[in-house]
């Protein structure tokens, strides 16, 4: 679905990122850990088309996006999950997911939008709960839910996600991690960003670790839990409660 190879990328003249390969197959939950500053986010923007690459090849669905607009990629079937949920604050909720299925409704119809509405607040029901309510006055893990269901308006056939569980606590944590897992279940695609390493092994079928803007590991994410390089540096005290 999702192919890279000797991927540089960065900002100006900066290379964050330096010969990355990678791939993500259909059904799968792939997870890329790494330290702050590792170039992960730097990763998923390149492959959204918020940064160019420097050189290098990425394909997705059999087709070269490197050089397409953001607005076609996310046609295509790619739709990110920002850090930091980055909802619209003084829009409502239901506002914020039917932002979100504007690709669908461009696509299918507002009938479409409506179904898919209906199908978020069954995965979210506390966003149900929460549908008139601002955006801005949720809490955090609320706010991730939103930006989850948000992405996931427009149908996509990869959902990006980085670093949803940044700032929320075990039991959030716990929830957001059950419902990406509920997600490949029902046959979606996840590629997913994390510094709770363990939790994201955990739920991902394989793993990549980046380090200074380098894959230096990578595996079945059951290996990558028992390698001793990996549990040293990125497993140390990390568990899901």
């Amino acid at each position: 679905m999702l192919r890279i190879r000797n991927l540089d990328a960065g900002y100006g003249k900066l290379r964050v990122l330096k010969n990355i390969s990678l791939h993500v197959k259909r059904g799968e939950i792939v997870t890329m850990i790494g330290a702050n500053g590792a170039g992960k986010s730097t990763l998923l923007h390149t492959i959204i088309g918020l940064i160019r690459p420097m050189r290098g090849e990425l394909s997705f669905l059999g087709q070269a996006c490197d050089r397409i607009p953001v607005g076609r990629i996310v046609a295509s079937g790619c739709a990110l999950v920002p850090e930091g949920r980055q909802v619209f604050a003084s829009m409502s909720v239901e506002e914020n997911l039917l932002l979100g299925g504007y690709v669908l409704q461009k696509e299918k119809g507002k009938a479409a939008v409506q179904k898919e509405l209906a199908r978020q607040y069954a995965l979210f029901p506390r966003l149900k709960e929460r549908s008139r309510q601002l955006a801005g006055t949720l809490s955090g893990g609320e706010q991730q839910m939103l930006a989850m269901a948000r992405a996931l308006m427009s149908r996509p056939k990869l959902v990006m996600m980085d670093e949803p569980s940044t700032g929320l606590a075990p039991l959030i944590i716990r929830d957001i991690f059950a419902i990406i897992g509920q997600l490949r279940a029902e046959g979606n695609t996840v590629l997913l960003i994390e510094q709770n390493a363990r939790a994201a092994l955990t739920i991902a079928d394989r793993g990549y670790v980046l380090e200074v803007g380098k894959i230096i590991v990578q595996g079945a994410a059951a290996d990558l839990l028992t390698n001793s390089d990996v549990q040293r540096a990125y497993l140390g005290r990390e568990k899901i409660e």
